[in-house]
Protein backbone atom coordinates (compact mmCIF):
# COMPACT_ATOMS: atom_id res chain seq x y z
CA UNK A 1 0.00 0.00 0.00
CA UNK A 2 3.08 2.10 0.95
CA UNK A 3 4.64 2.06 -2.19
CA UNK A 4 1.54 2.26 -4.47
CA UNK A 5 0.80 5.24 -2.52
CA UNK A 6 3.93 6.87 -3.39
CA UNK A 7 3.72 5.75 -6.91
CA UNK A 8 0.51 7.86 -7.18
CA UNK A 9 2.43 11.09 -6.22
CA UNK A 10 4.96 10.76 -9.37
CA UNK A 11 3.37 13.30 -11.88
CA UNK A 12 3.87 10.80 -15.17
CA UNK A 13 2.37 7.85 -13.51
CA UNK A 14 -0.96 6.97 -14.43
CA UNK A 15 -3.15 3.67 -12.76
CA UNK A 16 -5.66 1.53 -15.09
CA UNK A 17 -7.59 -1.22 -12.81
CA UNK A 18 -7.98 -4.01 -15.16
CA UNK A 19 -6.66 -7.83 -15.98
CA UNK A 20 -4.01 -8.16 -18.73
CA UNK A 21 -3.84 -11.27 -20.45
CA UNK A 22 -2.02 -10.38 -23.24
CA UNK A 23 1.58 -7.64 -23.42
CA UNK A 24 1.96 -5.17 -25.90
CA UNK A 25 5.80 -5.25 -25.96
CA UNK A 26 6.31 -1.29 -28.49
CA UNK A 27 7.08 -0.18 -25.45
CA UNK A 28 9.43 -1.00 -22.45
CA UNK A 29 6.78 -2.98 -19.89
CA UNK A 30 7.72 -4.66 -16.94
CA UNK A 31 5.40 -7.77 -15.62
CA UNK A 32 5.82 -7.79 -11.54
CA UNK A 33 2.67 -10.03 -11.00
CA UNK A 34 3.77 -11.79 -8.09
CA UNK A 35 3.36 -15.26 -7.07
CA UNK A 36 -0.48 -15.43 -7.71
CA UNK A 37 -0.33 -14.48 -11.41
CA UNK A 38 -3.56 -15.33 -13.72
CA UNK A 39 -3.66 -18.22 -15.22
CA UNK A 40 -3.92 -15.99 -19.17
CA UNK A 41 -1.22 -14.17 -18.21
CA UNK A 42 1.41 -17.00 -17.53
CA UNK A 43 0.43 -18.89 -20.66
CA UNK A 44 0.96 -15.85 -22.55
CA UNK A 45 4.26 -15.62 -20.36
CA UNK A 46 5.07 -19.32 -21.23
CA UNK A 47 4.33 -18.87 -24.89
CA UNK A 48 6.89 -15.34 -24.85
CA UNK A 49 9.69 -17.27 -23.32
CA UNK A 50 9.74 -20.66 -24.87
CA UNK A 51 9.28 -22.86 -21.54
CA UNK A 52 7.11 -23.84 -18.45
CA UNK A 53 7.13 -21.10 -15.59
CA UNK A 54 8.22 -22.75 -12.78
CA UNK A 55 6.03 -22.92 -9.65
CA UNK A 56 5.55 -24.58 -6.26
CA UNK A 57 2.54 -25.23 -4.06
CA UNK A 58 3.56 -23.37 -0.80
CA UNK A 59 2.10 -23.38 2.42
CA UNK A 60 1.55 -21.05 5.65
CA UNK A 61 0.75 -21.58 9.34
CA UNK A 62 -1.61 -20.35 11.72
CA UNK A 63 -1.62 -17.51 13.72
CA UNK A 64 -2.98 -16.82 17.38
CA UNK A 65 -3.53 -13.99 19.43
CA UNK A 66 -1.15 -14.16 22.09
CA UNK A 67 -3.16 -12.75 24.55
CA UNK A 68 -5.40 -16.65 24.63
CA UNK A 69 -2.51 -18.64 25.23
CA UNK A 70 -2.42 -20.13 28.36
CA UNK A 71 0.73 -19.14 29.60
CA UNK A 72 0.66 -21.50 33.22
CA UNK A 73 0.83 -23.95 30.31
CA UNK A 74 3.99 -22.64 28.50
CA UNK A 75 7.57 -22.00 29.19
CA UNK A 76 9.84 -19.44 27.50
CA UNK A 77 12.95 -20.90 26.52
CA UNK A 78 15.86 -20.93 23.53
CA UNK A 79 16.94 -24.98 22.46
CA UNK A 80 19.93 -25.88 24.80
CA UNK A 81 19.64 -22.05 26.98
CA UNK A 82 21.23 -20.49 23.49
CA UNK A 83 20.28 -17.24 21.89
CA UNK A 84 17.33 -15.40 22.97
CA UNK A 85 14.25 -16.84 24.59
CA UNK A 86 11.91 -15.36 21.84
CA UNK A 87 10.30 -18.60 21.65
CA UNK A 88 7.04 -19.69 24.00
CA UNK A 89 7.21 -23.49 24.17
CA UNK A 90 3.53 -25.24 24.58
CA UNK A 91 4.50 -28.92 26.55
CA UNK A 92 2.68 -31.95 25.80
CA UNK A 93 2.71 -35.05 27.67
CA UNK A 94 2.64 -38.71 25.81
CA UNK A 95 -1.70 -38.89 26.26
CA UNK A 96 -1.79 -35.08 24.74
CA UNK A 97 0.54 -35.81 22.71
CA UNK A 98 -0.97 -38.99 20.84
CA UNK A 99 -4.22 -37.77 20.71
CA UNK A 100 -2.88 -34.90 19.35
CA UNK A 101 -1.98 -36.96 16.30
CA UNK A 102 -4.94 -38.76 16.01
CA UNK A 103 -6.79 -36.28 15.82
CA UNK A 104 -4.90 -34.20 12.73
CA UNK A 105 -3.99 -37.19 10.66
CA UNK A 106 -7.97 -37.61 10.31
CA UNK A 107 -8.99 -34.03 10.17
CA UNK A 108 -10.61 -33.24 6.76
CA UNK A 109 -8.55 -31.04 4.82
CA UNK A 110 -9.23 -28.98 1.58
CA UNK A 111 -9.35 -31.14 -1.52
CA UNK A 112 -6.26 -30.48 -3.53
CA UNK A 113 -6.08 -30.90 -7.73
CA UNK A 114 -4.57 -33.33 -8.80
CA UNK A 115 -2.00 -31.72 -10.70
CA UNK A 116 -1.25 -29.88 -7.34
CA UNK A 117 -0.68 -33.35 -5.45
CA UNK A 118 3.27 -33.89 -6.84
CA UNK A 119 3.89 -29.83 -6.48
CA UNK A 120 4.17 -29.42 -2.54
CA UNK A 121 7.81 -27.89 -1.48
CA UNK A 122 9.30 -30.27 1.00
CA UNK A 123 10.62 -27.44 3.10
CA UNK A 124 6.91 -26.51 3.73
CA UNK A 125 5.26 -29.65 4.09
CA UNK A 126 1.67 -29.60 5.63
CA UNK A 127 1.86 -30.55 9.46
CA UNK A 128 -0.40 -33.36 8.94
CA UNK A 129 1.23 -34.89 5.98
CA UNK A 130 4.50 -34.98 8.47
CA UNK A 131 2.16 -36.65 10.78
CA UNK A 132 1.01 -38.90 8.63
CA UNK A 133 4.17 -41.02 8.17
CA UNK A 134 4.32 -42.55 11.53
CA UNK A 135 3.01 -41.30 15.19
CA UNK A 136 6.31 -40.27 16.02
CA UNK A 137 7.65 -37.91 13.10
CA UNK A 138 6.39 -34.52 14.47
CA UNK A 139 8.51 -35.39 17.79
CA UNK A 140 11.54 -36.08 15.78
CA UNK A 141 10.64 -32.90 13.35
CA UNK A 142 9.16 -29.31 14.82
CA UNK A 143 7.42 -30.62 17.68
CA UNK A 144 11.00 -32.23 18.75
CA UNK A 145 11.56 -31.54 23.08
CA UNK A 146 15.22 -32.43 22.30
CA UNK A 147 16.92 -29.36 24.31
CA UNK A 148 14.29 -28.37 26.13
CA UNK A 149 13.53 -28.28 30.03
CA UNK A 150 10.24 -27.19 31.58
CA UNK A 151 10.34 -24.95 34.56
CA UNK A 152 9.62 -27.47 36.93
CA UNK A 153 13.29 -28.96 35.77
CA UNK A 154 10.87 -32.36 33.38
CA UNK A 155 11.76 -32.71 29.86
CA UNK A 156 8.67 -32.88 28.02
CA UNK A 157 7.39 -35.31 25.64
CA UNK A 158 6.71 -33.13 22.86
CA UNK A 159 6.56 -29.49 22.23
CA UNK A 160 4.87 -27.03 20.48
CA UNK A 161 6.67 -23.53 19.75
CA UNK A 162 5.37 -20.24 19.33
CA UNK A 163 7.44 -17.96 17.28
CA UNK A 164 6.58 -13.37 17.38
CA UNK A 165 5.07 -12.82 14.52
CA UNK A 166 5.28 -9.15 15.74
CA UNK A 167 7.09 -6.89 17.66
CA UNK A 168 4.22 -5.81 19.85
CA UNK A 169 4.04 -9.84 20.84
CA UNK A 170 0.32 -9.74 20.28
CA UNK A 171 0.68 -12.37 17.69
CA UNK A 172 2.39 -15.87 17.60
CA UNK A 173 2.76 -17.78 14.62
CA UNK A 174 2.63 -22.01 15.22
CA UNK A 175 5.61 -23.57 14.23
CA UNK A 176 5.96 -25.82 11.35
CA UNK A 177 2.12 -25.99 11.21
CA UNK A 178 1.79 -25.35 7.87
CA UNK A 179 -1.46 -26.68 6.36
CA UNK A 180 -3.76 -28.05 3.93
CA UNK A 181 -6.69 -28.81 6.80
CA UNK A 182 -10.23 -26.97 6.55
CA UNK A 183 -10.46 -23.74 8.72
CA UNK A 184 -12.65 -25.65 11.03
CA UNK A 185 -10.86 -28.34 11.40
CA UNK A 186 -7.70 -26.55 12.59
CA UNK A 187 -9.13 -24.94 15.05
CA UNK A 188 -10.44 -27.92 16.78
CA UNK A 189 -7.38 -30.01 16.30
CA UNK A 190 -4.76 -27.77 17.14
CA UNK A 191 -6.98 -26.42 20.10
CA UNK A 192 -5.86 -29.64 21.35
CA UNK A 193 -2.56 -28.48 22.36
CA UNK A 194 -2.65 -27.83 26.10
CA UNK A 195 -1.49 -23.87 26.20
CA UNK A 196 -4.11 -23.11 23.34
CA UNK A 197 -7.30 -24.50 24.34
CA UNK A 198 -8.60 -21.56 24.41
CA UNK A 199 -6.32 -19.41 22.00
CA UNK A 200 -8.04 -17.07 19.29
CA UNK A 201 -7.06 -18.12 15.78
CA UNK A 202 -6.61 -14.67 14.47
CA UNK A 203 -5.52 -15.99 10.51
CA UNK A 204 -5.88 -19.78 9.37
CA UNK A 205 -3.14 -22.01 7.64
CA UNK A 206 -3.28 -21.83 3.85
CA UNK A 207 -1.96 -23.49 0.97
CA UNK A 208 -1.01 -21.12 -2.22
CA UNK A 209 0.51 -21.54 -5.53
CA UNK A 210 3.96 -19.69 -5.57
CA UNK A 211 5.10 -18.82 -9.22
CA UNK A 212 8.05 -17.44 -10.63
CA UNK A 213 10.53 -18.06 -13.92
CA UNK A 214 14.01 -19.68 -13.88
CA UNK A 215 15.80 -16.13 -13.60
CA UNK A 216 19.30 -17.28 -14.61
CA UNK A 217 17.54 -18.87 -17.73
CA UNK A 218 15.63 -16.14 -18.79
CA UNK A 219 17.03 -12.99 -17.35
CA UNK A 220 19.66 -10.23 -18.14
CA UNK A 221 21.55 -8.48 -15.12
CA UNK A 222 19.44 -6.04 -14.89
CA UNK A 223 15.47 -7.81 -14.86
CA UNK A 224 15.42 -8.02 -18.48
CA UNK A 225 14.61 -10.97 -20.74
CA UNK A 226 16.65 -12.37 -22.60
CA UNK A 227 15.77 -11.95 -26.43
CA UNK A 228 12.91 -10.29 -26.19
CA UNK A 229 13.13 -6.19 -26.84
CA UNK A 230 11.15 -4.23 -24.02
CA UNK A 231 10.32 -7.00 -21.71
CA UNK A 232 11.18 -7.45 -18.39
CA UNK A 233 10.29 -8.97 -14.89
CA UNK A 234 10.58 -7.74 -11.80
CA UNK A 235 9.13 -8.77 -8.04
CA UNK A 236 8.82 -12.42 -6.75
CA UNK A 237 7.65 -13.57 -10.49
CA UNK A 238 11.58 -13.18 -11.16
CA UNK A 239 12.76 -15.81 -8.45
CA UNK A 240 13.26 -13.00 -5.44
CA UNK A 241 11.41 -13.40 -2.58
CA UNK A 242 9.81 -11.30 0.42
CA UNK A 243 8.62 -7.40 0.24
CA UNK A 244 12.29 -5.91 0.68
CA UNK A 245 13.95 -8.02 -2.68
CA UNK A 246 10.52 -7.36 -4.48
CA UNK A 247 10.43 -3.66 -4.37
CA UNK A 248 14.23 -3.45 -5.04
CA UNK A 249 13.31 -5.09 -7.92
CA UNK A 250 11.67 -2.87 -9.39
CA UNK A 251 13.79 -0.12 -8.36
CA UNK A 252 16.27 -2.00 -10.51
Amino acid sequence: ELVTEELKKLPNVTFHYEEITKLDLSKPTIVATGPLTSDALSEEMRALLGGDNLHFYDASAPIVDGETIDKSKTFTAGRYGKGESDYINCPMNKEEYYAFIDALVSAERVEMHSFEKKEIFEGCMPVEVMASRGKDTLRYGPLRPVGLVCDDGTRPFAVVQLRKESTENELYNIVGFQTNLKFGEQKRVFSMIPALNNAEFVKFGVMHRNSYICAPKYLNSDFSVKGIDNLYIAGQLSGVEGYMESTASGLI
